[in-house]
């Protein structure tokens, strides 16, 4: 196990993603009764919580002296746990704007297991004095078609290179979906429900 340094002089641990990557998959697949941590059922609403980490390149320009303006392209994995979770593992990704007096918008897509995919809106703070991002689930393919809920998580970058290249990890990421088909319309003449 070794450190190597970066060019700013910042030690990069080549084997810290592996190892992170195979913890989160322990603890993910590790029982904790199975009514407790099974995945939310169709047209239920459910809370989840877990751990999106994540590597990519970042772009930065100055704009000002004590300004800067990014977008991000990042692709890692989400890790999900909790009854109302939509699943368990997604190869998640994200782009990102972000502009450090003003906050940061996105996009973001959580690909399963099986090709399904969760579509969702990124804001956040992501000034200089705050990262708290809320994510606004809006629909998906597949099982996740009608999908609808949000999430909250803080996000850190661990390592920064001076080429852009970024990896970074959420905090504290907590959430509640829907999922399945959505309700069915009220017939002609018949009251709202």
């Amino acid at each position: 196990m070794t450190a190597r340094r970066g060019p700013l002089g910042i030690a990069r641990l080549t084997w810290l993603p592996a190892l992170l990557a195979c913890m989160l998959a322990l603890l993910a697949c590790s029982p904790s009764g199975p009514a407790a941590d099974a995945p939310v059922a169709a047209t239920e609403r459910g809370e989840f919580e877990g751990t999106w980490t994540a590597t990519g390149r970042r772009h930065t320009l100055r704009v000002g002296a004590d300004r800067r303006a990014s977008i991000a392209d990042l692709a890692g994995t989400l890790l999900l746990s909790g009854r109302g979770r939509p699943g368990v593992g997604f190869r998640a990704e994200a782009i990102v704007l972000n502009d450090s007096a003003t906050g940061m918008v996105g996009r973001a897509v959580w690909t399963d297991e099986r090709g399904d995919q969760v579509y969702s809106e990124l804001r956040g703070e992501g000034t200089a004095t705050g990262n708290r991002v809320e994510g606004v689930i809006i629909g998906g393919t597949g099982r996740y078609v009608n999908a609808s809920g949000s999430y909250t998580f803080s996000w850190r970058f661990v390592l920064e290179s001076e080429d852009g290249a970024v990896q970074g990890h959420s905090d504290g990421l907590k959430g509640r979906v829907r999922v399945g088909s959505s309700p069915a319309a009220p017939h002609a003449g018949a009251p709202p429900p």
